[in-house]
């Protein structure tokens, strides 16, 4: 939420690009390469998705948008524009867009900037997608459903990815009810 805020105070071109891209991030769970390696053409808005090319294991995927990353998304594009190619474009000085990819690196130090200006510690982008996972699975989804949304091949990599702690698993274990019938009667 904080590095939300940081970014909605921005009022500048960046501003608007870091909002969406810490938002595609989280609410698409996708790696820092895939976030880098995305074209306008592979939004879909009226689904709300992204088309992962050759994502790792060289494997195609649709990500699927949160709604406030949706927005986030439509805010950076109208401020884009449609000109094809690269989604996420550096911001120069004063403003300035420039149409070409936005760097793996230059994605590391934008999340960096910006968790500082939050106050916040450093973290990496991988730590996003590890909440996207734990935060999907604390919220009830299926850890098979999260497993295809994160892309992983195996179900054992996205309970690795599980950020949760004994109160969710306490939780978890509330939800069920055992029936007791009494069979033996105490002779006391």
């Amino acid at each position: 939420v904080a590095l939300m805020m940081v970014c909605a105070q921005d009022k500048s071109p960046a501003g608007a690009r870091d909002s969406a891209l810490l938002a595609v991030l989280y609410g698409a769970g996708i790696r820092r390469g895939e976030v880098v390696a995305l074209n306008l053409e592979d939004y879909n808005q009226e689904l709300g998705s992204l088309l992962i090319r050759a994502g790792k294991g060289n494997r195609d995927r649709r990500a699927y948008l949160a709604s406030g990353a949706v927005e986030a998304l439509t805010d950076w594009i109208e401020l884009r524009g449609l000109e094809a190619g690269a989604l996420f474009w550096p911001v120069l000085k004063g403003g300035k867009l420039r149409a070409q990819r936005v760097s793996y690196q230059g994605v590391l130090h934008i999340l960096q900037r910006r968790s500082e200006e939050a106050g916040l510690k450093a973290f990496s982008p991988h730590d996003l997608r590890r909440t996207f996972i734990s935060h999907l699975l604390d919220a009830g989804a299926d850890l098979s459903t999260v497993q295809r949304l994160a892309g992983h091949a195996s179900v054992q990599t996205t309970v690795r990815y599980d950020l949760r702690d004994e109160e969710a698993q306490r939780r978890a274990v509330g939800l069920l009810h055992v029936p007791r019938f009494r069979g033996y009667q105490s002779k006391v």
